[in-house]
């Protein structure tokens, strides 16, 4: 197995400690790869972030490739039952932080257009890779700053499959073809604060929040559609007080969560939360932090051919889904490129001990690689 294309590329890029934000070379790695095939590599460093935008050069329709190199932290390396950026194969499985989330896509993704170029000339399309080392951090200096350039340059995005493992029992089970928006919220009920055996000179904010939080716990946003659930709110935290028994506290602090759907706007939702508040006569101020729209891709080019490469490969048709949480797909989509999310199973992410399938990579740089023959039956 170590000697498939797909695996060797995986080890390469496995073994590079690339913890968000650095990338360690891993996008070097692959410029060079994507260069060989004739793509035009622009390396754009925003702060602290390495992105890559790479294409091949013919003005026509774009399908772009794009992910992420960098990972999450491991925690206590000795807790892994194999060192964490030392792939190792074991039992039919690739084990190595960022072996599932994300690089085995992008190894099985490279190799998948390398097969593709070396059989077919004179494309009816042009090929693309965004590449990012800011997807598992704030998400401010990565995908979101290239497609801003990429704006700036009249430069679109026609189609789009992320790498993000979507995979739930099996590769390809599931594609995510759109995610629900998120929007948080860092409230601040402002009271006075004062001494609990003089409540009538104290105003209480943990008191004047309770009867709220009824009401946000208890509001329905809106019925969700055939793609999206119902918008939820969860608050995530609660803070106030000095950490003394006898005192009534003079703040207090909340921090929440939207996970909405298209139903409703983050504005909608801004404007109902502040009007409960008003509502409940309380003195408060509210931060919001709109973290991606919602976005879904409807039936359509690249949807019909996602899905028949899929069941080619595998003889399944996947299912199409929009839970989880968010993906640089949300700033992709706006642009009104078709985003669907195709990758590993999701499992392990995140896990100490985290990997994927061996067979699972093989058999993801064979549906990536019938995507790419299936836009060039469809455009030529």
């Amino acid at each position: 197995m170590t000697q498939h294309p797909t695996l060797r590329l995986a080890h390469e890029l496995l073994a590079r400690a690339s913890i968000t934000p650095a990338d360690e070379g891993c996008q070097t790695v692959i410029a060079e790869r994507l260069r060989a095939l004739g793509f035009s590599t622009e390396t754009m460093v925003f702060e602290d972030t390495t992105n890559l935008w790479a294409r091949t050069q013919s003005d026509k329709p774009v399908f772009c490739f794009a992910g992420h190199t960098d990972v999450v932290p491991t925690g206590d390396p000795l807790s892994w039952r194999f060192p964490p950026f030392q792939p190792t194969e074991h039992d039919g499985y690739l084990y190595a932080r960022g072996a599932a989330d994300m690089k085995g896509s992008l190894a099985a993704m490279i190799v998948a257009t390398e097969r593709f170029m070396a059989e077919h000339t004179a494309l009816p399309f042009d090929i693309a890779y965004l590449i990012t080392s800011d997807e598992e951090g704030p998400f401010i200096n990565g995908t979101k700053r290239v497609i801003e350039t990429l704006q700036q340059r009249q430069q679109n995005i026609d189609w789009c499959i992320v790498g993000e493992p979507s995979s739930t029992h099996t590769i390809g089970d599931i594609v995510k073809n759109g995610r629900r928006g998120s929007l948080s919220l860092s409230l601040t009920i402002i009271g006075q604060q004062g001494h609990v055996a003089y409540p009538h000179l104290a105003d209480n904010p943990v008191h004047r929040f309770a009867p709220l939080l009824q009401r946000l716990v208890s509001e329905h946003w809106d019925n969700g559609n055939a793609f999206f659930p119902a918008t939820t709110f969860q608050i995530s935290n609660i803070h106030a007080g000095t950490g003394a028994g006898n005192v009534i506290p003079g703040e207090l602090q909340v921090e929440a969560n939207f996970r909405f759907s298209t139903e409703v706007t983050a504005e909608q939702l801004q404007q109902r939360v502040e009007a409960l508040i008003a509502e409940a006569g309380i003195t408060a101020k509210c931060q919001w932090k709109l973290n991606g729209e919602a976005f879904v891709t409807e039936a359509g080019v690249l949807l019909d051919i996602v899905q028949q490469s899929i069941s080619h490969c595998t003889g399944q048709l996947p299912q199409l889904s929009t839970a989880g949480g968010t993906s640089d797909g949300r700033f992709i989509a706006p642009t009104g490129a078709q985003v669907v999310e195709l990758g590993p199973v999701n499992a392990t992410i995140h896990k100490v001990n985290e990997c994927v399938k061996i067979t699972d990579l093989i058999a993801l740089t064979d549906i990536y690689y019938q995507v790419l023959k299936g836009f060039y039956a469809q455009l030529r």
